[in-house]
This record gives C-alpha cells, structure tokens and sequence, in this order.
C-alpha cells in the first residue's frame, strides 16, 4: 500500500510542477512575446497547478492528524 501511496504523491506533485513550469512559460512570453495571449494561458494554468499541489490524496493515503 505504502507503493501505491509514494506513487500518487508523486504523479500529483509531478503534475503540479509541470503546470507551474507551463504557466511560468508562458507569463514570460506573455511579458515579451505575446502581451495578452500569454497571461490568458498562464493564469488557468496557475490555478491548475495549484489545484494539483492542494489536492487531497485517497483516503488509504491520508496521513491520520488524530493527537490521542
């Protein structure tokens, strides 16, 4: 289980670098290539990426945050 868990971990943070990478790309050539393209694929794909980094694991992967 534990394998399962690392993976998930992973592929979400993986997916939310990717999309920050994108996004970054293209706020810089939205500043010096293309002014509004740019920013108009930049910004939903900020939100995504961050949708990525804060998104909850499976219930089977969740750390358990009970102080007994």
């Amino acid at each position: 289980m534990k394998n399962l868990c690392l993976f998930e971990r992973f592929s979400k943070l993986g997916l939310g670098f990717f999309f920050l990478l994108t996004a970054f790309g293209f706020m810089v050539s939205g500043i010096t290539i293309l002014p509004i393209v740019g920013f108009i694929f930049a910004v939903p794909l900020l939100i995504v990426s961050f949708y990525f980094f804060r998104a909850h694991l499976n219930k089977d992967c969740q750390i358990d945050q009970t102080t007994e």
